[in-house]
């Protein structure tokens, strides 16, 4: 099952850290800012899930593994903007940003061998 995938559960684990997180960021970021990372941070687990369901077709496979590795980079990006706008704190994002690229690693490692995952 995907969900059994070490790099699904860090990338879940980590979009669950990032919604308690945003819970108080300020309300005028609820349809921005405050959106666009919790969707990026779950659309990784969600592109792996979906990608893991057609892995006997290893383009699709992994097509949407580009698909889950660029949302985290897009989740990446909302992370420096977060700290930018000063909703959260350095810690706070070298640790988010840390748990993001370790996704990154096992999504790259996941694209580069596919043939391990059929």
């Amino acid at each position: 099952m995907y969900n059994e995938l070490k790099a699904y559960k860090k990338a879940f684990e980590l979009a669950m850290k990032i919604f308690e997180v945003t819970k108080v960021f300020p309300k005028e970021e609820r349809y921005s800012l405050t959106d666009q990372i919790r969707r990026s941070s779950r659309s990784v687990c969600a592109n792996l899930a979906e990608g893991y369901r057609k892995r006997i077709y290893t383009k699709h496979f992994i097509a949407k593994l580009s698909d889950a590795d660029m949302e985290n980079s897009e989740t990446q990006v909302w992370l420096e903007f977060s700290l930018a706008c000063n909703y959260i704190s350095e810690e706070i994002k070298k640790e988010l940003y840390k748990e993001s690229l370790e996704v990154g690693k096992l999504l790259g490692y996941m694209i580069q061998y596919p043939q391990k995952f059929k």
